[in-house]
């Protein structure tokens, strides 16, 4: 078969890179490689910068109303063309296809959606007093980079440059060179469907390379990045020496807390396993340190064990599998090898802990059974650090303060789950943990209307709403005297 050559969009047009050379790109359900990835440079990028701020004055000219119809066509095209991509998505990351179809695909569509709706609604500002009016502007930047991950790769994609576009901003925007398949075919649908040349550019490649030439760009006004904190630690640092804005989500150890008086229903365990093991665990919201009152644990440990030990790992393309294949080689090496520490700090694998190898095409495709090991104390690098596998940790504890030091006894502060009927305790144990985003008795129930983001070693700003437009564009005031 044939391997599929993918391409850059600049300036409204689909470009091979500037060097002509390529990097493989491998499907992981199978180990094989599939098609082939601009291995762009910085020339690509100065020539995406050029054609964003060529672009940028027209575009950010245009009534929000015709800005927001741009992105309503985006839209369109993409919920047209939703279980095509839905098959793209699952081929480049390993997800299963059903999860693509039922959460990818679906949240790119709200993501451009909800932002060329929220533009058109946003509302001015003004101070008035007996000597002047005071109107606060909001101009968007010119040029901004974003930068997105491999685990989402069109939703969080669509997450980043929709607010950016809607606010009168033209992009850079760089997907993972892991899972570049469905930016690509962002980038031939922005052309089908009429978008202005220059206003949206898409240039693939590897970090060092083409992430470093946007980040480092003087035409760049900010960068919008979603990865590991190491590489925010960097883009922090870079941004700031030029004095241009940042935006990080980064990594997360997030913590679900379960507390003995939790409604513990089928459908609501059915969640917390769900939030441990979604999307093979590569989610940076997955509760991967599950806190158990210990009056409950025992009991809550046998039933939680019986639904992961039903979960099935397998070809991606079965809609009977929830779980499909990690994204890459390195990281399936990197999550056995977790696995393995977390037994050489004395957990026990309660299940899981294994490699899979699915029979058929799957054969040498990268899987791993999801896992739940125990045993372990909360400052062993098992429960501090950041796996971003199906790997849980289960931790027991006595009171509302053990539960609250356990949940804090980490580097990161994404987000958390609270299992509890009782209304005061959720509100108390919300105000003293350190997480960006707090669940009660519910998981990755999203409200695009909300500032999302982390603190401590998690992220820096929030997206989301409001907070994302505000992001992407410049406070202006103006002052006219009565």
């Amino acid at each position: 078969m044939a391997l599929h050559t993918l391409a850059n969009l600049v300036n409204g047009r689909l470009l091979e890179p500037a060097g002509h050379a390529y990097l493989d790109v491998f499907e992981p359900a199978t180990g094989k490689v599939y098609a082939r990835c601009p291995d762009s440079d910085a020339r690509d990028v100065s020539a995406a910068v050029a054609a964003a701020a060529h672009a940028a004055p027209a575009w950010a000219a245009l009534a929000v109303g015709e800005r927001a119809q741009h992105l309503q066509r985006l839209a369109d095209a993409v919920a047209a063309n939703l279980d095509r991509l839905a098959r793209e998505e699952s081929r480049d990351n390993g997800k299963p296809v059903t999860l693509a179809r039922q959460v990818d695909i679906p949240r790119a569509v709200a993501n451009l959606r909800f932002f060329a709706e929220a533009i058109t609604q946003w509302p001015g500002e003004s101070h008035a007093d007996a000597r002047a009016i005071n109107l606060t502007l909001r101009q968007p930047l010119g040029v901004v980079g974003c930068i997105s991950p491999w685990n989402l790769p069109l939703y969080l994609f669509t997450w980043k440059i929709a607010p950016a576009l809607a606010a009168g901003n033209a992009v850079v925007a760089k997907p993972s060179e892991i899972t570049p398949f469905t930016a690509f075919r962002l980038a031939e649908l922005a052309i089908e469907c009429g978008f202005p040349p220059g206003v949206l550019n898409i240039i693939q490649g590897l970090g060092p390379k083409v992430g470093t030439a946007i980040v480092e760009h003087p035409v760049v006004k900010a960068i919008s990045f979603t990865g590991s904190t190491r590489t925010g630690a960097y883009i922090a640092a870079a941004c700031a020496k030029a004095f241009k804005k940042s935006s990080l989500e980064m990594g997360g150890k997030n913590p679900a807390i379960v507390f003995a008086d939790a409604d513990l229903s089928d459908a609501n365990l059915d969640t917390i396993v769900r939030s441990g093991f979604s999307n093979q665990g590569e989610i940076c919201l997955c509760g991967s340190r599950l806190l158990v009152e210990r009056s409950i644990y025992a009991g809550f440990k046998q039933r939680y064990l019986d639904k992961v030990k039903a979960l099935r790992v397998g070809d991606p393309n079965d809609a009977a599998s929830d779980l499909g294949a990690l994204v890459s080689k390195a990281h399936f090496d990197k999550v056995t090898t977790c696995i393995q520490r977390a037994r050489d700090e004395g957990g026990t694998v309660l299940t899981g802990g294994n490699t899979v190898q699915p029979q058929g095409r799957c054969a040498d495709g990268w899987f791993v059974a999801p896992t739940v090991i125990e045993g372990l104390p909360q400052d062993c690098a098992t429960n501090r650090e950041e796996i971003f596998g199906p790997v849980v940790t289960l931790i027991p504890f006595t009171d509302e303060d053990e539960a609250i030091a356990i949940a804090n006894g980490t580097d990161y502060g994404l987000a958390a789950s609270i299992w509890t009927r009782d209304l005061g305790r959720a509100n108390r144990v919300a105000g003293r943990i350190d997480f960006g985003i707090v669940w009660v008795n519910c998981w990755m129930l999203r409200d695009l209307r909300t500032p999302f983001g982390g603190v401590k070693h998690s992220g820096m700003g929030r997206e989301g709403g409001t907070e994302a437009l505000r992001f992407f564009t410049e406070p202006k005031n103006v002052c006219i005297a009565n």
